[in-house]
């Protein structure tokens, strides 16, 4: 709707901003209000955007590591399970089957199994713990400076420490 009446720029008296708001809140309420009140965006919603995220079924969201963990320790007790539940229906049907020589049958493949993922862990410790080998060949003046610098932050009210090796 088109006030021609009032120029434009012109400062609404407090009753004609009241008379304003009434007929805009009624226009923004009714279901024949003018194009200009509403619009309606039907374009596709793009797949990636500024969109904050949001929490998905299924998983919390972890890292990596956390993930691979969990797997294993569900994959572990349900294997665990499964040795417990053998052993117990042996024992049933067998009704003089002896527990320990249960446990050390039914559990040997578990600590077997449990003793090579620790061998290979630390196998793989060690290699990641070996220095790398450097080869560097320089033709004129060089000056090296192999700095580290080890930050340990530590405490609620944040205390760092800084040490630098040469």
């Amino acid at each position: 709707m088109n006030h021609s009446d009032r120029p434009a720029g012109r400062a609404l008296s407090e009753a004609e901003q009241e008379a304003e708001a009434i007929r805009l809140i009624a226009e923004g309420y009714s279901d024949n209000a003018p194009v200009a009140t509403f619009y309606k965006d039907v374009t596709p919603v793009p797949a990636t955007g500024y969109a904050p995220p949001v929490q998905q079924h299924g998983r919390a969201p972890m890292s990596q590591r956390a993930t691979d963990t969990s797997v294993l320790m569900l994959a572990a007790a349900g294997s665990v399970s499964m040795v417990s539940v053998s052993a117990g229906i042996l024992m049933y049907l067998s009704q003089y089957a002896d527990p320990v020589v249960c446990g050390i049958v039914l559990g040997a493949p578990t600590a077997v199994v449990l003793a090579l993922c620790r061998l290979a862990r630390r196998a793989k410790e060690v290699a990641q713990a070996a220095p790398p080998v450097i080869h560097q060949h320089y033709e004129g003046t060089v000056i090296q400076d192999n700095t580290e610098v080890t930050t340990h932050t530590r405490g609620v009210i944040a205390r760092t420490n800084n040490r630098f090796d040469r």
